[in-house]
C-alpha cells in the first residue's frame, strides 16, 4: 500500500511522532534491561560464593577453636593479620586503598577498579574477616560487586550495539556495589539505597537508581536460589509503641549520634596516623592483629561465655536480639567491639564496619531499654539503636532504616527507627568513618568554580589571540 505512506495526513504526523518518541527515550534506558540483570546474575553468584566460604567455612571453625582454646586468640590474630599485610604490601600497588573507600574514590573520579589486584584483595578480606578480624563482609562485597561492574563495562563497551559511555561506567560501578550489598545481606532494597547514598553525605547517586534496582533484585534472587533467602537476623516485631516511646527513641538517637561522632573522628585520626608510620605494611597489620586479639581475650576473661568481639559477629547479633544479656555486658561489648574494629581496620585490615556499627547500636539500644526506659520492648530499641548508629557513622540514614526492616524482620519499627536515625544523623554532623564521602552542594560549587575558571581562561586566550591578530594587522599596515 504505497499510497498510504504518501498520504498528506501521515506525512504531517510522522515527524511529530518521531519527535515525541525521541524526547521520550532520550536516556536509552532499554540497554539496562540487558546489562543490569546480567550484572545481578554474575555478582550475585560471585558474592554468594565469597560469603559462603568466609561465613560458613572459615569463621565458624576459627571461632570454635578460639572459644575452646583462648590462648590461640592473640597469636592467631597476629599471624592472620600479618598474612593480610603481606598480601596487600607485595601484591597490591596501594595497600591503603581498598573496600568501600576505593569504590567511592573510583565513583568520584569516574575511574575503573583495577582488576589485576581484585583476587588479591578478596583473599586479603578473607584472611581479615574469616580469621577473626573485627570487620564485616559488606567491604569485600561492595568492592567485589563494583569491581565486577566496571569489568563488565570494559567488556561490553567494546561492542557498538549497547553504546556504553564513560558515564555508564559510574552507573555500573554503583549497580555492582548495590548487587554485592544485596547478596551478602539478603536485603535487595538495602543494597540499592546504601549504594546510592554511599558516595555522598547528603545526597544520592541519582543516575544509577533504575539500573541498581534491577541488578540488586536479580542478585538477591541468585543468592536465594543458591543459599536460600530467609531473613538474616529474624526477631519478633511489634507495633504497639506510644508517643512516649518515640520520645525515648529520639533521646537514644542523641546518645548514639554522639558516640558515633566520637568514634568516627577517632577512627579517622587513627587511620591517618597509621598510614604515616614508616613501617612495613605487614608489621602495621601484625600490630593491629595483636591488639585485636588482646581486646578479645580481655573481654572473654571479664565475661566468660560464647560471645566475643571478633569476626563478623553475625552470631552475636542474633544473641543480642533473642537472648538475655545484662546492660553491663552489652555496653562492655560495645566498647570492646569498637576498639577491636578500630584495631583491625585502623591498622589496615581489609573489610568494612557495617555490622560492627549495626551490632554496637543494637547493644546500646537494648541496654537503654533495659536500664533507662525499663520496658519489655527491647526489640524496638535494639532496632532503633542499629539504624541510628549506621545512619550516624556511614551518613546513610535511609539505608540504615531499610536494612533494619529487611535484615531483622522488624517492619513494625520503621517509624521509631526513622526518628532515631534522623536525630543521630543530625547530632553527628559531618563526622563520618569515610574520608572520601563528599557533600553534593560543595561538589557542585567546586564544579561551577572550575567551569568559571575554564571560561575565564578561554576568554583570556581569545583576547590574547585577538591582540596578536591586531598587532599583525598593524605591522602589515605599517609595511604597506
Amino acid at each position: 500500500m504505497p499510497w498510504l505512506t504518501r498520504h498528506p495526513l501521515l506525512q504531517r504526523s510522522l515527524p511529530r511522532v518521531q519527535e515525541d518518541l525521541s524526547a521520550t527515550y532520550t536516556r536509552s534506558l532499554q540497554k539496562w534491561l540487558i546489562i543490569a540483570p546480567l550484572m545481578g546474575l554474575v555478582i550475585g553468584a560471585a558474592i554468594s560464593l565469597v560469603a559462603w566460604v568466609i561465613l560458613h567455612e572459615m569463621w565458624p571453625r576459627v571461632m570454635a577453636q578460639y572459644l575452646a582454646h583462648h590462648w590461640l586468640i592473640v597469636p592467631g590474630l597476629t599471624v592472620s593479620m600479618a598474612v593480610t599485610g603481606l598480601i596487600m604490601q607485595y601484591l597490591v600497588a596501594n595497600p591503603d586503598r581498598h573496600s568501600t573507600e576505593e569504590v567511592i574514590e573510583a565513583y568520584h573520579n569516574n575511574s575503573a577498579i583495577d582488576m589485576r589486584t581484585f583476587p588479591q584483595k578478596l583473599l586479603a578480606s578473607a584472611t581479615t574477616v574469616g580469621l577473626g578480624g573485627s570487620s564485616a563482609l559488606e567491604g569485600p562485597s561492595i568492592y567485589g560487586g563494583a569491581a565486577l561492574g566496571t569489568w563488565l563495562w570494559s567488556i561490553l563497551q567494546r561492542g557498538k550495539r549497547l553504546r556504553l559511555t564513560p558515564r555508564d561506567r559510574r552507573i555500573m560501578l554503583i549497580c555492582g556495589a548495590a548487587a554485592g550489598m544485596s547478596a551478602v545481606f539478603r536485603a535487595p532494597l538495602t543494597g540499592i539505597v546504601f549504594a546510592l547514598e554511599m558516595p555522598y553525605k547528603d545526597d544520592l547517586a541519582h543516575e544509577a537508581v533504575l539500573p541498581s534496582l534491577m541488578a540488586s533484585v536479580v542478585s538477591y534472587l541468585t543468592l536465594g536460589a543458591l543459599l536460600g533467602n530467609e531473613v538474616l537476623f529474624d526477631f519478633p516485631a511489634a507495633r504497639d509503641y506510644t508517643l512516649r516511646d518515640l520520645g525515648w527513641c529520639a533521646l537514644l538517637g542523641v546518645v548514639i549520634g554522639l558516640v558515633a561522632m566520637v568514634f568516627g573522628i577517632s577512627f579517622r585520626r587513627l587511620r591517618r596516623l597509621v598510614v604515616r608510620w614508616k613501617l612495613p605494611h605487614w608489621v602495621k597489620l601484625a600490630v593491629g592483629g595483636f591488639l585485636t586479639g588482646c581486646i578479645g581475650l580481655v573481654f572473654l576473661w571479664i565475661f566468660p561465655g560464647d560471645i566475643v568481639p571478633l569476626g563478623a559477629n553475625y552470631e552475636v547479633v542474633r544473641s543480642v536480639l533473642n537472648d538475655a544479656h545484662s546492660s553491663t555486658e552489652l555496653l562492655a561489648f560495645t566498647v570492646f567491639k569498637l576498639l577491636a574494629t578500630a584495631a583491625t581496620l585502623g591498622f589496615g585490615g581489609v573489610g568494612a564496619m557495617f555490622v560492627p556499627m549495626f551490632l554496637s547500636g543494637g547493644c546500646i539500644g537494648t541496654a537503654f531499654a533495659q536500664s533507662v526506659v525499663q520496658t519489655p520492648m527491647v526489640g524496638m530499641y535494639a532496632a532503633v539503636g542499629m539504624a541510628s548508629f549506621i545512619a550516624a557513622a556511614y551518613k546513610t540514614p535511609l539505608a540504615s532504616v531499610v536494612f533494619v526492616a529487611e535484615a531483622t524482620g522488624g517492619h513494625g519499627f520503621i517509624i521509631p527507627a526513622l526518628i532515631g536515625a534522623a536525630v543521630a544523623y543530625t547530632v553527628s554532623g559531618d563526622a563520618s568513618i569515610s574520608s572520601d564521602q563528599q557533600i553534593r552542594e560543595a561538589r557542585i560549587e567546586a564544579q561551577v568554580e572550575a567551569h568559571q575558571e575554564a571560561q575565564e581562561a578561554q576568554e583570556a586566550a581569545q583576547e590574547t589571540q585577538e591582540a596578536q591578530h591586531a598587532a599583525q594587522e598593524a605591522q602589515h599596515a605599517a609595511k604597506a
